[in-house]
């Protein structure tokens, strides 16, 4: 009975801490940055350093400043998808999902360095520090394409066994990888390129964005089949917890404050606050608008970059996607 009693003193003092935190945060959109040309898009890249945002958007990435000017375009890259950054290389890849290929840029005048064959509808990509790798994720092949980064010349394909979305690194020569078809969370060695295990998501579908704290080995599965958020020991793949968020697509995290981001597309920012390696707890959403579902994360300003646009209205039965208002695309920030 006391300890009955004393579990819930702690949840109790957790979900007013929480509750504190969120009133206390200001977390509010602060800004919106518009782009002028028509087209879908995906992801959204922070280089923080430079103070620049790379946009995917339909057949080109827009670069722009983080105070909203417009720095230049990366073209002719069908069906884009992601943006990852080398900076000490001086580049960048982006995934080009319609061409299934990457387009390699130069990172100061975004002209284009050279094309990359990968796999099939290639989507979320990232540059992995420790083993100077590019993954890039197919998902109608359902494999991973890792690049040397130096050279540019494609070491391996990894299948996967389901549809990849978001990968992120341990910093280690460990990458987690999202499987949308699976429900699971797929680890590759990054020296040997193969799969090592596979971390089952329990009460979680179709995950999507994926985040990682690496002081604490903690993974952040957003999953938008069901609009949760589940976090996961890296090391064991032991589900920790699970929150109800909204239609996630992006998942981010703040080493510094702590937080864990899933953008939503029904117009939210779920914040899940790490009190330490083992206890979390949900704050209040913060408004956005609906269609922002991907986000970036400035790690050095801890502002949040969402893309959205107005969308027309669907007829009540019908199964089409809705399409995006012309002329209405543009880029949120979100900030104190």
């Amino acid at each position: 009975m006391k300890t009955m009693k004393l579990s819930a003193l702690i949840i109790a003092a957790l979900t007013l801490s929480g509750t504190a935190i969120a009133q206390q945060s200001g977390l509010r959109v602060t800004n919106s940055f518009p782009i002028k040309s028509n087209g879908g898009w995906d992801y959204i890249t922070v280089d923080a350093p430079g103070k620049r945002l790379f946009v995917s958007h339909s057949t080109q990435v827009n670069v722009l400043s983080t105070a909203g000017d417009s720095l230049g375009v990366i073209s002719n890259t069908a069906g884009v998808h992601g943006i990852a950054l080398v900076p000490a290389l001086n580049k960048g890849y982006t995934s080009n999902g319609k061409a299934n290929a990457c387009t390699v840029f130069d990172m100061q005048t975004y002209k284009t360095l050279g094309t990359i064959s990968v796999g099939t509808n290639p989507d979320a990509i990232f540059y992995d520090t420790y083993s100077k790798k590019v993954f890039v994720f197919n998902g109608k092949s359902q494999d991973a394409t890792v690049i040397d980064a130096a050279t540019d010349k494609v070491l391996a394909t990894i299948p996967l066994g389901g549809k990849p979305e978001t990968g992120v690194s341990n910093g280690k020569g460990l990458v987690f990888v999202n499987s949308e078809t699976t429900n699971e969370i797929v680890v590759i060695d990054a020296t040997a390129l193969k799969v090592l295990k596979r971390y089952k998501l329990n009460g979680g579908d179709e995950p999507s964005g994926l985040a990682i704290d690496i002081a604490t080995n903690r993974l952040f599965a957003g999953c938008g089949g069901n609009a949760t958020m589940i976090v996961l020991d890296a090391s064991t793949g032991k589900n920790l917890a699970k929150f109800k968020i909204g239609d996630c697509d992006g998942v981010a995290f703040d080493p510094a404050l702590k937080l864990a981001y899933a953008s939503n597309h029904e117009g939210t920012l779920s914040v899940i606050k790490e009190i330490s390696a083992d206890k979390f707890v949900q704050l209040a959403d913060v408004k956005t608008e609906p269609s922002a579902r991907t986000l970036g994360l400035d790690p050095l300003t801890h502002k949040i970059y969402l893309p959205a646009a107005k969308m027309e209205p669907v007829p009540a039965g019908s199964s089409e996607r809705p399409k995006m208002t012309p002329g209405t695309f543009h880029v949120l920030e979100v900030s104190k």
